[in-house]
């Protein structure tokens, strides 16, 4: 008899045919040939069945129904790719031996591991485990079979994975919506994620900006200029800022200190699919999804670099010598210069900053493999390059720089200056001008409130300690504090990583990658499925929250649990799962301690009072719980998503029902006036349940009488209905009105002093004034 191998997807079972069996015959869903038959899943053919498989009362959401916790978990067939399941069944039957040759992870073993639940599979299980579908690789693969019973562990962490999603997402998503009578979507990882983007933007919104100002001072001892940072407490007064910087232009000084030192840098690590993706993103604004599904192509489709979806910066000894062939390709085509210059013997098994076993675990870090790439997309290109110039970089030496440290005492006044002098620029050689420029550049800002120069030079800095130098040049600059930024999915995937920890040490970010929020391969479709369900919306890079995202951590977070929007405890159940990967924690305890968490989510949303109607910004309150579409809509939104970045509920199946419904309490609601931009809906709220919103002030229109409120886009009169068409936009002239502002301009006519940027790059200050308080009506006046 033959030996059946399953691949995870079509191109991959046809790669690997053409290695193992390169005359088999195509039968369309499978190959077979004289040893091997080779057939593939289509992505997930299985996944858990919905509640109403268990209990046909469950079709109808009602919170008295819940908790929903199966003794014993079903899995049902995906309906649109039953007959590959089918096919897979019949082909087995004429084999005595099985191959899994699913993508080598966690949810590929998962995948496999269904597969062979549902259809009884009682042959021996060989593991196929490799980093990339290149030839070579899947022949040496195959030599090394490995036995399955090796990936139970990984087998019983990625069901603890799967079955701990459902719990939460069916049950929370039902007992919220239930409770609040609006489709809310509420996830293991999604939630937090959303909790870390939330507290962001209050950051944002609660940050008051303060004026200070920093005196600079230019030095000239004969041909040599430097500048260097006054020294001292904080300078809040301008006149005082300005009094130092008369005090010491045109004088002469001294050199009180000058201390130098060698330095280098080393080359970034290579790639894991999260650093990709920031680099992307950083580079080309591409999405987390659209970088994953790039690195996918070049992986599956063109075969260029190796697995993706890996969680390591590092290889093994036995990748070293197939680096040194992936250098020597390189030889040839668009990076030969570069390969010229390099040096293959620094890439060597003594090296840790590459070679580290110890930190690789299913994958090692992403490598181009030894096949040359064909023609490719430019997004293909502009991903495999990053991969390739990050690749290259550890065959060059560090970047050698000589930090010179220099204080200048003019008067009684003391300046301080930095020097980067560039002796050898190292690896840096493989990294395009622009972005060796932009390094330079980066190198040079510092935030606002340091005090001291960091200057770039490719020239040599030669001064005389012992002799003095001339202030030929001082002023004073006025700054300003700054907010912190909003995220962007590069800096989100930064935060993901590290369970929202604030952490720039490498070291740190490194033992908390097993304590991350969802893995490498899941980050991206968790801010997908945020961006589909309504709770996000991106502004250019800048990832926004919706009113309704804020409502839904605001509910989860009053209801007291707590645990459900913290990613470091989150964060935390996902280095549990990996700890039963690995044999070092048991699948039963993690999922009683799931089971006791999800009665405590409903115990509690059950005392929570019901939100009100209009409590969700712009979102369509059609979709009332109780009927059968709501039912099976917010079913959807109780969604897992796979670790193949591919929605899907968390039976797996799905309903066209469902989808609808999800869409529609989804789709923005375009507004074509003023008074909609507070208004709830069209569902016939009655004026009681406007006045239930916070009011932030008075109306400033003559004779009205009613209170402003907050719509989605902007704030605006309780008294729409009865035709008061006052308006104030959540963002003018470049700034977002907060409700600090808003009040302000209420009560005095104006904000507070804010800082605008003119077309030439310099600042102003300036208020934002209330022009006409009938209408709204804004404009900027500069401080006189």
């Amino acid at each position: 008899m033959k030996t059946l191998i399953i691949a995870e997807k079509p191109d991959m079972g046809r790669t690997i045919a053409a290695v193992m069996e390169p005359r088999a015959k195509n039968n369309r869903t499978y190959l077979e040939g004289e040893k091997y038959i080779v057939t593939w899943a289509i992505g997930h053919l299985l996944g858990l069945a919905e509640p109403d498989a268990y209990d046909a009362k469950y079709k109808r959401w009602n919170i008295q129904d819940l908790p929903i916790i199966p003794e014993q978990f079903k899995i049902v067939p995906n309906p649109k790719t039953k007959d590959q399941l089918k096919m897979i069944g019949e082909l087995a039957k004429r084999c005595n031996a099985i191959v899994n040759a699913c993508d080598a992870g966690r949810e590929g073993q998962y995948i496999f591991a269904l597969i062979q639940q549902q259809l009884k599979l009682r042959q021996p299980v060989k593991r196929l485990w490799i980093s990339d579908l290149t030839a070579e690789s899947i022949a040496t693969g195959f030599e090394r079979l490995r036995d399955a019973s090796e990936f139970e562990f990984l087998t019983q962490a990625a069901r603890a994975r799967s079955e701990a999603d459902w719990l939460i997402g069916m049950n929370a998503s039902r007992a919220f919506t239930t409770r609040h009578n609006t489709l809310l979507s509420v996830g293991r990882v999604q939630t937090p994620v959303l909790a870390l983007i939330h507290d962001r933007e209050k950051e944002i919104e609660a940050f008051q900006s303060q004026t200070f100002y920093d005196v600079w001072a230019e030095f000239k001892q004969d041909q040599i200029k430097y500048k260097g940072a006054w020294q001292g407490d904080r300078l809040t007064k301008p006149d005082e800022a300005e009094g130092i910087a008369a005090a010491v232009r045109g004088k002469e000084g001294k050199i009180t200190k000058y201390d130098t030192k060698q330095t280098k840098e080393y080359p970034f690590k290579l790639y894991d699919l999260t650093l990709l993706q920031r680099e992307a993103n950083a580079k080309y604004g591409y999405s987390a999804k659209k970088t994953l599904d790039v690195a996918q192509a070049l992986y599956e489709r063109h075969k260029v670099i190796s697995y993706p979806r890996t969680n390591s910066n590092y290889v093994t000894e036995q990748n070293i010598d197939g680096m040194h062939k992936a250098l020597r390709m390189l030889g040839t085509g668009p990076y030969a210069e570069l390969v010229q210059q390099a040096n293959p013997n620094l890439v060597h098994k003594q090296n840790k900053s590459v070679c580290n076993p110890s930190r690789v675990e299913d994958h090692h870090a992403i490598l181009p493999t030894l096949k040359r790439p064909g023609t490719l997309s430019k997004e293909e290109q502009n991903v495999y390059d990053l991969v390739i110039r990050r690749f290259l970089s550890h065959f060059f030496p560090p970047a050698e720089y000589k930090m010179h440290t220099v204080m200048t005492q003019v008067d009684k006044h003391l300046f301080k200056t930095n020097i980067k002098e560039l002796l050898s620029l190292g690896w840096k050689v493989v990294l395009s001008k622009a972005d060796q420029d932009k390094g330079k550049k980066s190198k040079t800002s510092k935030k606002e409130d340091e005090e001291e120069t960091d200057e770039w030079t490719d020239k040599k800095f030669e001064i005389d300690a012992g002799r003095p130098v001339d202030c030929v040049r001082a002023e004073m600059k006025e700054k300003a504090t700054q907010p912190p930024k909003s995220y962007t999915e590069g800096t989100l995937l930064k935060a993901m990583e590290s369970a929202g920890k604030q952490m720039e040490n490498e070291e740190l970010r490194e033992v908390m990658k097993d304590a991350g929020l969802g893995t490498p391969a899941t980050r991206a479709a968790t801010i997908e499925r945020l961006k589909k369900v309504g709770y996000i919306e991106m502004k250019g890079k800048k990832i926004l929250i919706t009113d309704k995202g804020k409502m839904a951590i605001n509910l989860i977070r009053h209801a007291g649990v707590d645990l459900l929007a913290s990613p470091e405890m989150t964060g935390q159940w996902e280095r549990r799962l990996h700890q039963i990967s690995k044999g070092e924690a048991a699948q039963e305890k993690f999922m009683d301690n799931v089971k006791r968490f999800t009665l405590s989510i409903i115990d509690k949303v059950r005392q929570q009072p019901p939100a009100p109607a209009n409590a969700f910004g712009e979102e369509a309150r059609s979709n009332r719980s109780g009927g059968k579409t709501n039912a099976r809509g917010v079913g959807t939104s109780g969604r897992a998503t796979t670790a193949k970045g591919r929605d899907h509920t968390a039976s797996g199946g799905g309903s066209s029902a469902g989808s609808a419904a999800l869409k529609q309490a989804s789709a923005p609601i375009s507004r074509s006036s003023t008074t909609k931009a507070v208004r709830s809906s069209s569902d016939g709220q009655s004026d009681a349940s406007v006045s239930q919103r916070q009011a932030l002030g008075s109306c400033p229109c003559s004779n009205c009488g009613g209170s402003i409120i907050e719509g989605r886009k902007g704030y605006g009169c309780s008294h729409f209905k009865q035709g008061c068409g006052f308006v104030i936009w959540k963002e003018y002239a470049g700034k977002q009105i907060t409700e600090t502002m808003l009040k302000s301009l209420l009560a005095k006519g104006q904000t507070q002093l804010l800082s605008f940027k003119r077309k030439d790059g310099s600042t102003v200050k300036a208020r934002i004034v209330l022009d006409v308080p009938g209408t709204g009506q804004l404009s900027v006046r500069e401080d006189a």
